[in-house]
């Protein structure tokens, strides 16, 4: 109840001698500067304590229960999906939330249990491990190449539209790649979905740096200089090191592991197909 809420606000408040919201019947409660700086600490006490209520409870040892993967849009669409439906075929008993999405995903607020990113966590209670690099290579359709000026070299791109990120928007400076491969290039189209730059770049309009586990198995597209115009970045996997103690938590990083070190030819755009454990 509000009044329930309020009255432990109050305490809470007191007892760190600081005022940690401000209280507006318009507004409602918003953070002061002082709150804003307990915050994150207040989502590791929470996490910290559903994680030891877990472990108390027994749930940790189980192979079942429910887990959540929080991944980056294209590798959760076109790698991980596909290879989570083997993973619920050996342990049935665990249920999985797979969330391909285009921006950050916060582990300290409980969005997910485990993480797959670009970036490598600078701070913070966690365990990551490097799951491999992946290539990007400049990708358009046969059509698109035969109507608009040849690309032999660099420099003849200048002549082309582009497909790529809103910049403004974007949520990893891993992913400001376009204007290192073509300073000031003509983008004609912008979105914040590398999913959705993929089939935009199928009409044949404009050309599109992509990965290779995407585009690479797409006989729609072809190369660009690809000997010359090659991008390459990494795939970060984390969680809490306190879920070290969760067998389902283990038992889905350990495929997940295992699966990516399988398939780093595709990655590498050595390959055009997945490859699942045996």
């Amino acid at each position: 109840q509000h009044t329930t809420v309020a009255r432990r606000i109050h305490l809470l408040e007191q007892s760190l001698n600081t005022v940690l919201f401000n209280k507006s019947k318009a507004s409602g409660y918003t953070l002061t500067e002082d709150g804003q700086r307990f915050f994150p600490h207040a989502e590791q006490i929470e996490s910290a304590l559903l994680n030891a209520q877990e472990l108390v409870s027994g749930q940790a040892a189980a192979l079942t229960g429910h887990l959540r993967v929080g991944v980056t849009e294209g590798f959760g669409s076109y790698v991980l999906a596909p290879l989570m439906v083997d993973f619920e075929r050996r342990f049935p008993d665990i249920t999985l939330d797979i969330m391909p999405v285009p921006r950050f995903i916060s582990l300290s607020k409980r969005e997910a249990d485990i993480a797959i990113s670009l970036e490598q966590p600078q701070r913070g209670p966690y365990l990551c491990t490097l799951l491999g690099e992946y290539k990007l290579l400049l990708y358009g359709t046969p059509e698109y190449l035969r109507r608009h000026p040849p690309i032999r070299q660099r420099e003849d791109l200048q002549q082309h539209r582009f497909i790529g990120y809103v910049e403004e928007l974007l949520f990893s400076d891993h992913l400001r790649y376009l204007e290192d491969v073509v300073p000031a290039p003509k983008v004609g189209l912008r979105s914040t979905s590398v999913i959705a730059q993929y089939h935009a770049a199928l009409q044949g309009n404009a050309l599109a740096i992509l990965p290779c586990f995407m585009a690479g198995q797409d006989s729609r597209l072809t190369t660009v200089l690809q000997d010359e115009i090659q991008v390459t970045r990494k795939f970060w996997m984390y969680c809490h090191e306190d879920l070290r103690q969760s067998r389902r938590v283990m038992a889905l990083w350990d495929f997940i592991k295992h699966s990516a070190e399988l398939n780093r030819p595709l990655l590498a755009g050595a390959s055009d197909h997945l490859v699942y454990l045996p």
